[in-house]
């Protein structure tokens, strides 16, 4: 081998020494770090491995103690250059298992934070068999200690001492033993990074934490995300006939950019750039896993909804609102080739039929509850004003299920506009969803069908706590929530508290 080859493979092990040992390290000064959440996230055919591991407290002591000390060990072993065929080999084994928890295989690479796109091959991978490479190396590979000691137990220590020695060989000993220390000058930039970053972290938790805004006097508050760690359990469920769905389901507005954000009229927009393919597959994924199993939305959704159970095997079901096309019947079709697992006529379009009183309305409705029936799904009617209800009942109408709105008017924004005929109704504004609560709440205690309520939460006008009970309490069998990842396991608590002392008189519909 040239002798620049070894200078390039002695720093080429350096480099990755140095990701090593800066990966423990960082881990190491890290307060409370734990593999926990990384083992949880694992989604891969070996995923239930990984999550026995972060399921045991004692086990995961021991995981966390190897992952920090094995990055640390490896790194300083390969920075110096001793015994880099055990920890090439160590490194390689701690790097399979990396790999073999987030391979990067589509479908189960969304929620993992990457600097770029990978298809079965990442840097996880290639620096695995860099690894192996080097464990199949002579030590005279490469300048380090390894070679150096090679030498030094290759030197005859018992052979006769010359009278004197030729200044070239001593010259040319201290040269080589010189090279065997090239990885002294990267130790110490090694060193002064880690310091600078632990004296700016230090800085920047004093800049932050401790110190207050001197322009506004505003104190910096804390945004912290609830993790799965923090869910009380899983959400219990109900059915409509054989269709068995949780008794919290998401809404998709959110999703789909339907926002009800009154006049902030960027809310839209901003929440269709948060809800990419990948942050919902990683919401609905969330859901499923607090046992949500259920979200009703536009037939637009659809398509998403399809890429998540193609893609990560996700159960997720689908109620379809049928609010696309001119009629309910085009919204059916389009619901069912979407892969639709119930349906129901669009509120607001049935609402709009029903006030202008189009008689024609009740037969297209009938005709389209036998429709969805004949493809073997529930059929529901979807309603935002309870006389649409009643309408239907009057007209001998019996969907296999009800979608109502339900909110209380406690809050602040609850007003109508009674000068605006431009409206489904008279009265009806972007804020209030449910214009007779009290109403709504003793009509559909006479009703035999489940009713899953909608709009709880006034479009985020309520806080959940308030909306969930006041919903239940009051009859709901089930309600539609939308909500943000973030918010999900927060939600599902305070539904689990809610159901745990519901105080309701309407027995159980579904």
């Amino acid at each position: 081998m040239k002798k620049y080859s070894i200078y390039f493979l002695t720093v080429l092990r350096i480099l990755v020494g140095w990701h090593f040992l800066y990966e423990g390290i960082t881990k190491l000064i890290s307060a409370g770090w734990t593999s926990k959440f990384y083992l949880l996230g694992s989604k891969w055919i070996f995923a239930d491995f990984f999550h026995m591991l972060a399921s045991s407290p004692g086990i995961l002591k021991v995981v966390d103690f190897l992952n920090i000390w094995g990055l640390i060990l490896i790194g300083l072993s390969l920075f110096v250059g001793l015994f880099v065929r055990w920890s090439s080999l160590a490194g390689a084994i701690l790097l399979f298992f990396y790999f073999i928890a987030y391979p990067p295989i589509l479908g189960y690479t969304f929620g993992v934070v990457a600097e770029g796109n990978y298809q079965w091959v990442d840097k996880n991978l290639i620096e695995l068999f860099l690894l192996v490479v080097f464990v199949t190396l002579p030590a005279d590979y490469f300048f380090g200690a390894d070679r150096w000691l090679k030498h030094w137990k290759e030197e005859k220590p018992n052979a006769p001492i010359p009278s004197s020695k030729p200044d070239g060989d001593f010259s040319d000993k201290r040269r080589e033993f010189l090279r065997d220390l090239i990885s002294v000058p990267f130790l110490g930039a090694f060193a002064y990074v880690i310091y600078k970053k632990k004296r700016w972290e230090s800085l920047e938790k004093k800049f932050l934490i401790e110190k207050a805004d001197a322009v506004s006097s505003a104190t910096l508050k804390s945004f912290q995300l609830t993790s799965l760690a923090d869910l009380k359990g899983t959400i219990p469920k109900g059915k409509i006939g054989e269709f068995e769905l949780s008794r919290l389901v998401m809404g998709g507005n959110l999703i789909g950019g339907w926002s009800h954000a009154r006049d902030l009229i960027y809310v839209d927009k901003l929440i269709k750039m948060y809800h990419n393919d990948e942050k919902v597959m990683m919401t609905l994924q969330l859901a499923e896993k607090c046992g949500i199993n259920t979200i009703i939305s536009n037939p637009a959704q659809c398509r998403i909804v399809s890429k998540y159970r193609q893609e990560t095997g996700g159960k997720m079901q689908f109620i379809s609102d049928c609010g696309v096309g001119n009629n309910f019947r085009e919204g059916i079709e389009a619901s069912i080739k979407g892969g639709a697992h119930a349906l129901y006529s669009h509120g607001g379009k049935s609402d709009t039929r029903v006030y202008n009183n189009d008689l024609t309305f009740f037969d297209e409705l009938q005709k389209g509850l036998e429709l969805i029936r004949s493809y073997g799904k529930p059929a529901g009617i979807g309603a935002h004003r309870i006389e649409t209800i009643r309408a239907c009942v009057e007209h001998g109408l019996k969907p296999d299920f009800w979608v109502k709105t339900l909110h209380t008017h406690d809050y602040w924004s609850a007003q109508v506009d009674l000068a605006n005929k431009d409206v489904p109704e008279p009265g009806w504004k972007d804020n209030n969803f449910c214009h007779k609560p009290q109403e709504t709440i003793d009509f559909m205690a006479t009703l035999e069908q489940p009713w899953i309520a909608f709009k709880t939460l006034a479009a985020g006008a309520l806080r959940p706590e308030k909306g969930f009970k006041y919903a239940f309490d009051n009859g709901a069998d089930f309600i539609c929530v939308g909500m943000y990842d973030f918010q999900i396991v927060e939600d599902v608590n305070i539904a689990l508290d809610v159901l745990a002392n519901v105080n309701r008189t309407r027995p159980w519909r579904g």
